[in-house]
Parts: structure tokens; sequence; C-alpha cells
């Protein structure tokens, strides 16, 4: 144990937050690889210190957003406790005790804690002696992003019971942002936890490849393969994600056709995606773009992109942001065939299993193979029968604390989940894995025994050649303010109902895009974003003060 003066007192301003490194005696302190460098933060009076770098992709904290109620975002933690406040981050960060000495600030640390792995905040799970029944606990039927994240939550909340998660796919739990992004084969390279770890750590058992065919409610039962299993449970938590939709046209069911959701269709893309070969996209959304760019330095003879509307990402990014984003597409010589139906996929003359070409707007775009990102569809077929009431598009409708409506014990998340947005009020179902991966933390929470409401503002991010970030609240926007030239993949966007698009295409910008989402999102919940006339007006939000004790209760926006 080391207690050792990092700064004076006076040196660290209210609201400031700094890197700094642990030396003793001529030697530097390691923590976990981090270098003895802490964070120390100054909120009001009060000192706070935790490890520096975020556990989701090891950026550094000191570089993102400290809000006065005591939250860091890069990823979000606690600087009090070090707890994980948001997804991403899989893990909490260490947090060190400070004390105030002679005007000096002091950090006392301890080399053998380290931020790796840390599950200071896991608590001993609960034997069961000889005889004596075990509780049911919590099942979780799906094995995304929403399931690690609620078994981190219901963990770190200190739930001691069995977690059971049931999972059709043959792999623990991804961060299955890096499949479209860099069409990675290997599962093992992105698990959030190992098999091992989700057993022996976190005291999960974990079922995968096997497919839960209906639930019996009344006897708090989960069927398996068709009855050939039940698993009974105490919460259920329903988080089985989508299922990539395929148009219904002639040829959508030819071999080389693909969809792209899991592994098995990073495999299928990437064995496909080979020099001189032709590729053909349909839909211009996130999933399809990031594909495009995922292939674009191949050297593929031809890339196309067919898409219903008039840009890429038009519905949610709007036009003037596409149109941007369609002008570096082409730079690097995609072709786009916008406002499009596709009439048929054709089969090759001389293999009727395969595709050769689509057919658009009365021609016919060659392809060695064919990629639909054209969305995806709540996986609830086995509710249907479990006398679930669902929605016309296959989404169930949850409260804010995310529990299914007329089933107890029940609660649905991520891609499935009708959820009353925060400060609208509409509900909304968003495909989207950070909605997904904090959906999972709410419920966790809920069920361990500290209900939460969820509020959290979707916050989106997408690899375009460029930092691509997004947060908002609300399903449309009825005003438009551009800082920049969406053409130069250099812009931001606000709107009414508080939007926000940042994007810049120089990797020195790549930390501003960061800290700006972050700030806007921040500003939403915190309830101190600018009205749209502010914004007009030249107001940069990365100016207003949201970190000082003076920041407290004072909204900028009114």
């Amino acid at each position: 144990m080391k207690t050792l003066a990092v700064c004076n007192f006076a040196d660290l301003n209210d609201g400031q937050m700094r890197v700094f490194r642990l030396i003793c005696s001529m030697k530097e302190l390691d923590f976990g690889g981090e270098g003895g460098k802490v964070v120390v933060y100054r909120l009001g009076e009060n000192i706070h210190a935790t490890s520096a770098f975020c556990t989701h992709y090891g950026a550094n904290l000191a570089k993102g957003v400290l809000t006065t109620d005591g939250r860091v975002l890069s990823a979000c933690f606690n600087v009090c406790t070090g707890d994980i406040e948001d997804a991403p981050a899989p893990s909490a960060i260490h947090s060190f005790k400070t004390s105030i000495k002679d005007g000096n600030i002091y950090v006392t640390a301890d080399p053998s804690r380290t931020t790796k792995g840390n599950m200071t905040r896991a608590p001993k799970l609960l034997a069961t002696s000889a005889g004596e029944s075990a509780k049911k606990g919590v099942v979780i039927i799906g094995g995304g992003s929403a399931t690690f994240h609620a078994i981190e939550s219901l963990r770190e909340h200190r739930y001691p019971e069995n977690i059971t998660v049931l999972s059709k796919e043959t792999y623990p739990p991804i961060d299955r942002t890096k499949l479209s992004k860099a069409l990675i084969t290997d599962p093992s390279k992105i698990e959030w936890r190992t098999a091992a770890d989700l057993k022996i750590k976190y005291g999960t058992t974990l079922r995968i490849g096997v497919t839960v065919t209906s639930i019996d409610t009344a006897a708090k039962q989960v069927v398996l393969d068709g009855g050939k299993e039940s698993i009974p449970y105490d919460k259920l938590i329903l988080a089985p994600g989508g299922t990539p939709r395929r148009l219904p046209v002639e040829g959508a069911e030819l071999e080389n056709v693909y969809t792209f959701r899991g592994i098995e269709d990073s495999k299928k893309v990437d064995a496909a995606a080979r020099e001189g070969q032709r590729m053909v996209v349909i839909g211009s959304s996130f999933i399809s773009m990031e594909l495009v760019i995922a292939v674009s330095k191949r050297k593929l003879a031809s890339i196309d992109v067919i898409g219903l509307e008039e840009y890429p990402f038009e519905a949610v990014l709007g036009k003037e942001i596409g149109k941007g984003l369609k002008k570096y597409h082409e730079s690097l010589g995609v072709k786009f065939h916008m406002q499009s139906n596709v009439e048929k996929i054709i089969a090759s003359d001389n293999d009727s299993k395969l595709a050769s070409g689509v057919a658009v707007n009365g021609e016919v775009i060659p392809a060695d193979f064919v990629v639909m990102g054209v969305g995806v569809m709540p996986a609830t077929d086995f509710l249907k029968q479990s006398g679930f009431e669902l929605e016309d598009d296959g989404g169930i409708k949850v409260d804010q604390f995310l529990r299914v409506k007329g089933h107890e014990d029940v609660y649905a998340v991520g891609d499935i989940a009708w959820y009353p947005q925060p400060k609208t009020g509409e509900s909304r179902r968003i495909e989207h894995w950070n909605v997904a991966a904090n959906h999972g933390r709410t419920v966790g929470a809920t069920i361990a025994g500290e209900p939460q409401a969820f509020t959290k503002a979707p916050i989106f991010w997408s690899a375009q050649g460029q930092q691509l970030r997004y947060c908002g609240l609300g399903a449309d926007f009825d005003d438009v303010i551009i800082k920049g030239n969406p053409g130069e993949m250099k812009c931001c966007r606000g709107g009414k109902v508080c939007v926000f698009i940042f994007m810049f295409s120089d990797v020195e910008s790549t930390r501003l895009v960061i800290s700006s989402i972050s700030k806007a999102s921040e500003l939403l919940r915190l309830g101190m974003m600018p009205s749209p006339d502010k914004l007009k007006e030249g107001m940069n939000i990365l100016d207003i003060d949201i970190s000082s004790e003076k920041a407290r209760f004072r909204p900028e926006s009114s």
C-alpha cells in the first residue's frame, strides 16, 4: 500500500481532471499495465481518483467528459466508486482512496490491484447445502450484447443467485460491432468474456447452440427443442435479438446471397470478398455501408449499393449528411443505385444455385455475391404460442422498467423491445447494440433489487472512412442545423428533437468527435441542451460547463 502526493489542491480547478504517474523511490508503480497512471478528479471540494483507461478499448479517461454528478465518459464510469454507469464498458475501473493534507492531494494505491479482470464488486455466490433446493434464479434467452451486460450488472449489483444463458449462438456473447466493421471470423477475438470466465467469475451457466421453442409463464419454465427439456426460472430476460430480413424477391435464397448478423455470416462475406470479385449490397444504412468500407481496400472489381432512399443513411442522418457520405464512398469507386427497388436476383446460367446479377431499374447489375443489409425482424416467433402479445413487426411492448406487460417477472430488452423513449415518452424499438447493452444493465440492476427506469439517450457510431457519432431522442426532427461541410465529412447537426451527429475525416479530430458526442448525450441527460436558436447563433456545446459545482441545477436551454 503506497500513499503518494500527486499535486497541490489549488492546482486542480473545480470540474477538472488530470493524469498523474505514481512514482515511489524513483520507481514507477504499475497497475495492470497502466504504467502507474491514475486520473485525479476535482468536483467542488471533493477529490477522487481512478485508474486511467477505459475498460472497453483503452481510451484515456482524462480526455473524456466529466460531469458535476461524478460521471466520466469515454464509456461511462462513476468517478467516486469506479462502477460502470453505461455501456459499453465490460468491467469497472479501479477507485483509489484520496486525501488532502497541508494543501496537497494524496492518492493511496495498492500495486497488487489491477483493472484487468477486476471483479472486486461481484458477490460471493450463495452455496446450497445437500438436500436444499436451489433457487431457480435468472434465465436469459439470447447471447448478444444485452445478455453480457445483464450478467455484468446483476453481479455488479450483488445478485447472488443462479444465472442461466440459453443461446442459439455457438459461442459466448461477442462484441458484434466488430463484425461488419472488420469482418472478424474468429469469435474468440471479440468475446466479452470467455466461457470459463462466465462460469467461474460470474457464476453463469452458459448453454450454447440451443433453441427455445416456447415459454410456460404459468409454470415459469422455458421449453427447449420442442419440449425435450424445460428450464425453470424466477426471473426471465428475453434478449433473443433479431433475424436478418430477406427481401421477398425471386432469387433471394440463392447460395451466394448473404445476410449479415453473426460469425458464420462474417466468414461467408470475408471468403467471397476476394480481389477481382463483384459485390452488390442491397440496403444503404449502417450494416451495409460498414461492409462496403470493410472490403473497400480489397481490390474488388466493383461495389454497387442499391437503396430505397435518395441518399444513404437518409432516414437516420438526413439528406445533407447522406449526400456527403455518398460523395465520399463514390470517391472510393462505389456506385450507387438509389431510389430503386430490387426486381429480382438472377441465377447464373452456369450454376442455378448461384446469383450472377441483380435486376434494378430495367438493368442487371453483375454480381459474384450479394449482401442483403435490409434490417432485422425481432426473433420472437417462439413467443407467439406462449401467450405473449406482439406488435405488428414482431416486437413486444415493455414499461419504463423494461417489464413485459401482463407477464410477471418477465423482461424484454434489445432489438425486440418497444420501450418508452426518455424525455419524449414515445414508444420506440431501436436495433442497436448500445441500446441493447444499456437495456441489459438496467434490467440487471432492477432484478438485483435496485429498480431503474431506462433513461439512456441512444448513442450510435459507425466506421465510414471517418468517425461518425450519433445521439438523439425521438424518431424525427423538425429542423436541421449544419456546421461545417458534409461533403468534406466535417459537420455536426442538431435539431428540435435534440439529435446530434458528428463526423470528422482527419485522425486528429477523432478525440474531438468522441468528446462531442459524449458531451451532447450528457447535455440531453442533464436537461442542459441549448435551444436550436442558440445553436444557430454559434453556441459550441463543448464550451458549456457541466463539470464544476456551479454547473449543477443550471439548465442552459432555459
